[in-house]
């Protein structure tokens, strides 16, 4: 898992005034460098002094703070690099988790994840949350949370706190929706506290598809710069730029789906017309291939596109290949802007890709000819788990960025 712990070395120590937050940083460089080890290295207190500059005797202090927190656990002797008698290996405490949720147009999730990212017991509701009152959304998502949290407890796992992904905008470091069109939301504050009742961490609110996008990163580490593309009822984006979430001045940068690609097509849920939701969210495709929606699952819905695709329907290929086009449009018009050179996609757009990833290319060597090569248009590595692994993930890097909230 990527850390941004930042680097401080002894000789920021500064004057005794600020020693306490010294001793915060250097917490969060001991503990980024474990985090950043690979799968299956067990850095030493010995390798964690030499990789930080920190001395071995601060280091050791450290260590024991976080042991006593329960960030880090031993894990017997470890000769990786090491000459002489072995030095006892660390690693990230298996019996510590951390849950991501999220509210979707149709459906609600959680999922709970080890500090390492590793997704360990997750659950699925599917229902109809457009237009719902924010507290009887959060009241179906608390009882699925609970849910899954005895579900970890059950296996060993300790929730020290959780993130929530949601289908709109939000106002940083706060609880607040700012606007979620789909849903029906405007400046509505949601209280995240009755997720997870009684965790040190908290529970914080992101973005879905910038949570998904967090999620590509950490599972893609060689992918530094891309566009994440979410297909769900509606379209949302997310830029990573130098392994970087790149949300712009107000955190509402990506929202490819509210990108123009028909300037006389049909209103949107955002006030605009023509974006490309209207032409390649999930109900738009639904409605042009002539697939019933209303009173059923999504589930039941995209099966029955699936099927009407396989049989070669024509209203369904026309309206899967017309998404995929308006997406090329898009995807077009994004990459002379941030000028990225891959695009990874997720929800129905992966799902659907066999049939829509022809057209999309067509557009992009119409638009944006050598712009993007395609092979670098790709589908999500994460699958549909992506916003409960990003949403979780965040929660983990602000953990590694400040390890001292779960010191005693």
């Amino acid at each position: 898992m990527a850390s941004s712990a930042p680097a401080i070395a002894p000789s920021d120590a500064g004057t005794p005034g600020n020693m306490a937050d010294v001793r915060r940083n250097n917490l969060a460089l001991v503990l980024g460098r474990v985090v950043q080890s690979p799968a299956g290295f067990h850095l030493t207190r010995a390798q964690l002094a030499a990789a930080t500059g920190l001395t071995k005797a601060s280091v050791s202090s450290i260590v024991l703070d976080l042991l006593d927190a329960g960030i880090l656990r031993e894990v017997g002797l470890s000769r990786h690099g090491e000459r002489g008698r072995p030095g006892v290996g660390l690693e990230l405490n298996p019996s510590r988790g951390v849950m991501g949720m999220e509210i979707n147009v149709d459906y609600i999730a959680a999922g709970v994840t080890r500090l390492s990212g590793e997704l360990v017991v997750k659950d699925v509701l599917e229902r109809d949350n457009r237009d719902s009152a924010s507290d009887a959304v959060m009241s179906a998502l608390a009882g699925l949370a609970s849910g899954v949290r005895q579900a970890a407890s059950a296996l060993g796992l300790d929730v020290l706190g959780g993130g929530l992904a949601v289908p709109g905008l939000v106002e940083a470091g706060s609880s607040t929706v700012t606007v979620a069109p789909n849903l029906g939301w405007v400046d509505t504050k949601l209280d995240v506290a009755r997720l997870l009742p009684g965790v040190p961490l908290g529970v914080s609110l992101f973005n879905e598809a910038n949570a998904a996008a967090l999620a590509e990163l950490a599972h893609s580490p060689g992918r530094r710069d891309f566009m994440f593309i979410s297909g769900e009822v509606g379209v949302g984006g997310g830029l990573v730029l130098n392994s970087e979430l790149f949300t712009g001045p107000e955190g509402n940068a990506g929202e490819v789906g509210h990108i123009v690609v028909d300037p006389e097509g049909a209103p949107c849920s955002c006030g605009g017309t023509g974006c490309l939701e209207t032409v390649a969210g999930q109900d738009a495709i639904f409605s042009a291939a002539g697939i019933t929606v209303k009173g059923r699952t999504r589930t039941e819905s995209m099966a029955d596109l699936l099927g009407d695709l396989a049989a070669g329907s024509p209203a369904a290929v026309s309206a899967v290949q017309r998404a995929g086009r308006a997406l090329g449009v898009a995807v077009a018009s994004a990459s002379r802007v941030v000028n990225v050179r891959a695009v990874v996609l997720g929800g129905h757009f992966a799902i659907l890709d066999r049939w829509l990833h022809g057209p999309l290319l067509e557009s992009l060597a119409k638009y944006a000819p050598g712009a993007l090569s395609p092979e670098h248009v790709i589908t999500s590595t994460v699958g549909d788990a992506g916003a409960l692994l990003g949403a979780a993930g965040s929660v983990v890097r602000a953990l590694v960025e400040a390890p001292h909230r779960l010191q005693a």
